[in-house]
């Protein structure tokens, strides 16, 4: 019930206040919500397969979000910034497609 109450009173708090992301962090933005929801799918397979620990979904939500980060920040000083981000993107978003099916396998039994 608190992360409800937390994720409720943080959807308020960015309407009211509009936030802007700095330039600089504007290229992996999209690329940390997409490795944020890839730990979130994971966590929510591991709660349904009954063996979610909140330290290892907190750890793989940060570590997911770090990496991918310093992935595309690699690709950019490298110059391969776009091939590296969509490299990442496939890959998490086959990690989402994966835990979305096994997620649906759990509550449909299909």
């Amino acid at each position: 019930m608190i992360a409800v109450i937390g994720l409720i009173i943080g959807a308020v708090v960015g309407l009211v206040l509009e936030p802007t992301v700095p330039t600089v962090l504007q290229p992996y933005l999209p690329i940390a919500v997409v490795a944020a929801l890839d730990a979130l799918f994971g966590g929510l397979r591991a709660l349904l397969d009954g063996n979610f620990n909140d330290r290892v979904f907190l750890v793989s939500f940060l570590s997911n979000v770090v990496v991918a980060a310093l992935i595309v920040f690699l690709g950019d000083q490298l110059g391969v910034g776009t091939q590296l981000s969509t490299a990442v993107v496939v890959v998490l978003g086959i990690r989402i497609f994966s835990n979305a099916a096994a997620i649906r396998r759990h509550l449909f039994k299909a």
